[in-house]
C-alpha cells in the first residue's frame, strides 16, 4: 500500500480503490443547560458512554474551560473571550511538527494575533486499538491572544489565520502523512476527539475527567464501525458539527461551491479571500466537506442558524400554506445555494449556540427533551421513549448567552423577516412563461424518427424496456437484481456514453428517491441565471430564471434560444462533428466549440444552447454529456 494520504489521512486512490467510496455512520447528541450555567456535570455526562462495542471514533466539542486552562496553561492568559485555544494533530516527526507549528505561529502574526503559548495534551494511549494507536499524532493545545484586532472579528481573524497556516503546509509537504489537523481554534469551543470508542474518550484525555473542567454545553459523537481506515482527523465532532447520516448530494455540493470561487470578495477580508481557497478541503467525509462550507458562511457573516436553513431548507416548495416571507426566504436562498440533501440530522455549535436540524426527509430521526431545571438533552434515534420529535425539514435553536430554547417557527419567523427575501423574489425572477413565444417552434420530423433513434444509440431493448414504461406507466422501470448484462466499462459491444455513468444515491440504507411520488419532500426545480458572490447578499442574487421541470418542450426550448431579456439572451451553439474524420475529428470539434462558447459569452450570451440537430449522414452528433460537461 503507498504511503500517499487524501487530505484527511485515507489513502490515496490507486487501482480499484477510491477514498470517495468511504463510508461511514454515527450517532449524535448534545446536552445543554439553557440558561448557560456552566457544569462539570455536562462535560462528565457527554464525555462517557456505555457501550464499549459503540464507535470507532468519538469526541466532543463544549465551550473553553477558563478556569481549568488557566490552572494548566502555565500561560497569563488575558480575560475570557480576548483569547483562543485549540487542539491541533501534529506529525510524529519531530522536524515536521517543528515547520508545522511554525507556520500556524507565522501566520497567527501575519494577522496581528498573538502567540501566547503551547501544551502538551496529556492522553492516555494505552486505550487505543492497534491501527488508532499506528496512527496517533502527537497532540498539543495552542493559545493565541486577540492582539489588536477588534473582538468582532476575533473567530474571522482565527479562520483566515488557520487557512493560511494549513495552505502553506499543505503546498510545501511539511505533514506528508497528513498528521496535521487543527481539530478546532476559537475563543468559544474546543473540541476533543480521536479514533476510539465513546467509553474511553474521558480516559484518553484526562482534561475531560478533571472538575474545573467545566461547560454549559456539550455536542457528543460516536460512530461505529464502517471505515476500512481509521482517521483522527474525521472523528467527529469537526469544528462547528456532528452529523448522523450522510449527504447524497456532495458531488454537486463540492462543485457548486468551487465554481463560486472565482467571485468571492468581502470587505473585511481583502486579499485574504485567497486564502480560504479551495472553502472545501476534498478526501474529507461528506460531514467534513459541510463543515467547510458552514464554517465560511459563519466566519463571513451569516448566524449559524441563518447558515443551516441555507444549507439544509425545509420541503418550502409544494407547501401552499408557508408564509409569504418565510417562503421568500427559502426560493431567495435556493438561487444561490442548492441544498446540501441527506439523510442528515446535523448538529452544529459556535461555543454559545446550538442548532440542530434534520433535512426534508426526516429519515435520520432525533428526540430531546427539556428538562424543569433548564437542561436539554437530544440524540438521534432515542428509542422508542416518547420525548418530543423534530420533524423533517424543523430545526431547535438554544442560546446559552440569552438563555433562551427557540422552536423551529420562531427560529425561521425571526429569519424570514431580516431581509424582504419575498419581494426580491418576486421583482427579479423570471419564469419561462415570462419569455417572448417562439415565432416558429421546431416540427418534429416523424418519417426521420428511426434514422435519428439510430443515430443516437437507441435499442429496442431501450424503447421497450425502459422507454415505454416510462411513458405508459410515468414511472421508472423496475428491474430484477439478477440483470447480468455487462457493465459498460467491460462490455465487448458499441454503448452509449451516457451507459458509462450511474446515478448516485443514498450509500447506507434509503432508496433512491422518487420526485414524483414524492414531491411533497422533492422539487426538480432549476435556476438558471449569472452567479454572483455568495458573500454580499442583495436583491441581485434573485435575478434568475425558474425552470420548473428538467425536460423542455421544443417550444420553451426555442424560448431560450430566442431570449432576449435584460440577464438573458440565448444562442445556439452546434454540436455535430465530421464521422468520416473519426475520433480526431470529435477532439478537434470539441476544441473549436470551446472557443466558440467562450466567444458567445464574451459578447453578452447567458444562455448556450448546444444543439445536435442537423444529424445526416456526413455529420454525427457530440454525445450531449460529453458536451456539456466538455
Amino acid at each position: 500500500m503507498t504511503d500517499q494520504l487524501t487530505a484527511y489521512g485515507l489513502p490515496a486512490a490507486q487501482g480499484l480503490y477510491d477514498p470517495a467510496n468511504e463510508h461511514d455512520a454515527c450517532g449524535v447528541g448534545f446536552i445543554a443547560n439553557i440558561k448557560g450555567k456552566k457544569s462539570h456535570e455536562t462535560v462528565a455526562r457527554g464525555a462517557t458512554g456505555a457501550d464499549p462495542l459503540d464507535g470507532d471514533g468519538a469526541g466532543i466539542l463544549i465551550q473553553i474551560p477558563d478556569a481549568f486552562f488557566r490552572a494548566v496553561s502555565g500561560l497569563d492568559l488575558p480575560m475570557v473571550g480576548d483569547y483562543a485555544a485549540g487542539n491541533i494533530f501534529l506529525p510524529r516527526d519531530p522536524k515536521n511538527r517543528e515547520l508545522c507549528m511554525g507556520a500556524l505561529e507565522s501566520a497567527c502574526a501575519d494577522h496581528d494575533l498573538k502567540l501566547l503559548g503551547w501544551r502538551d495534551v496529556p492522553v492516555d494511549s494505552s486505550v487505543l486499538g492497534k491501527a488508532a494507536k499506528a496512527n496517533e499524532p502527537v497532540i498539543k493545545q495552542v493559545f493565541i491572544g486577540r492582539g489588536t484586532v477588534a473582538a468582532k472579528r476575533f473567530e474571522q481573524t482565527l479562520y483566515l489565520a488557520r487557512k493560511r497556516a494549513e495552505k502553506r503546509i499543505s503546498e510545501n509537504n511539511w505533514s506528508p502523512l497528513r498528521y496535521f489537523y487543527i481539530c478546532s481554534l476559537s475563543a468559544k469551543s474546543i473540541v476533543y476527539k480521536g479514533m476510539f470508542i465513546n467509553d474511553v474518550l474521558d480516559r484518553y484525555y484526562p482534561d475531560l475527567a478533571d472538575t474545573r473542567m467545566v461547560s454549559a454545553l456539550a455536542l457528543v459523537h460516536s460512530r461505529y464501525s464502517t471505515n476500512t481506515f481509521p482517521t483522527w482527523a474525521l472523528a467527529h465532532p469537526f469544528r462547528l458539527v456532528a452529523h448522523n447520516g450522510e449527504i447524497n448530494t456532495l458531488r454537486g455540493n463540492i462543485n457548486r461551491m468551487r465554481a463560486r470561487e472565482a467571485l468571492l470578495s468581502h470587505p473585511d477580508i481583502g486579499d485574504n479571500i485567497e486564502d480560504l481557497k479551495p472553502v472545501i478541503i476534498e478526501g474529507g467525509s461528506d460531514t467534513a466537506c459541510f463543515d467547510n462550507a458552514l464554517e465560511f458562511l459563519l466566519r463571513t457573516g451569516r448566524p449559524l442558524h441563518h447558515a443551516i436553513a441555507m444549507m439544509i431548507p425545509e420541503a418550502w416548495s409544494t407547501k401552499a400554506h408557508l408564509a409569504r416571507d418565510l417562503k421568500g426566504f427559502y426560493e431567495y436562498h435556493a438561487t444561490m445555494m442548492e441544498p446540501w440533501d441527506g439523510p442528515a440530522n446535523m448538529v452544529a455549535c459556535d461555543g454559545e449556540r446550538i442548532v440542530a436540524a434534520l433535512d426534508r426527509n426526516g429519515l435520520r430521526p432525533a428526540r430531546y427533551l427539556v428538562t424543569t431545571d433548564d437542561e436539554i438533552l437530544y440524540a438521534s434515534e432515542m428509542g422508542t421513549i416518547d420525548f418530543a420529535r423534530l420533524a423533517p425539514g424543523k430545526m431547535i435553536l438554544i442560546d446559552t448567552v440569552k438563555g433562551k430554547f427557540l422552536q423551529d417557527d420562531e427560529i425561521k419567523k425571526d429569519l424570514a423577516k431580516s431581509n424582504d427575501y419575498a419581494s426580491w423574489v418576486e421583482n427579479h425572477k423570471i419564469t419561462l412563461d415570462q419569455l417572448p413565444a417562439p415565432v416558429q417552434p421546431p416540427i418534429p420530423r416523424h418519417e426521420k424518427i428511426r434514422q435519428q433513434q439510430q443515430a443516437f444509440g437507441y435499442t429496442m431493448e431501450d424503447l421497450k424496456v425502459i422507454m415505454a414504461p416510462m411513458c405508459i406507466d410515468g414511472q421508472e422501470p423496475v428491474g430484477s437484481m439478477g440483470d447480468d448484462t455487462p457493465v459498460a466499462v467491460l462490455s465487448n459491444r458499441p454503448k452509449p456514453l451516457y451507459n458509462y455513468f450511474k446515478q448516485l444515491f443514498a450509500q447506507v440504507t434509503n432508496p433512491p428517491i422518487d420526485p414524483i411520488r414524492e414531491e411533497v419532500v422533492m422539487s426538480l426545480t432549476q435556476y438558471v441565471g449569472e452567479a454572483r458572490n455568495i458573500l454580499q447578499p442583495g436583491p441581485e442574487h434573485a435575478r434568475m430564471l425558474e425552470i420548473d421541470r428538467p425536460i423542455l418542450t421544443n417550444e420553451q426550448l426555442e424560448q431560450l434560444r430566442q431570449a432576449d431579456v435584460p440577464g438573458f439572451k440565448g444562442t445556439t451553439l452546434e454540436c455535430l462533428w465530421h464521422a468520416a474524420e473519426g475520433p480526431a475529428g470529435l477532439e478537434i470539434r470539441l476544441e473549436e466549440l470551446f472557443v466558440e462558447a467562450e466567444r458567445a459569452v464574451d459578447q453578452g450570451h447567458t444562455i448556450l444552447v448546444l444543439s445536435d440537430r442537423g444529424v445526416n449522414e456526413g455529420h454525427a452528433p457530440i454525445p450531449a454529456l460529453l458536451a456539456v460537461a466538455a
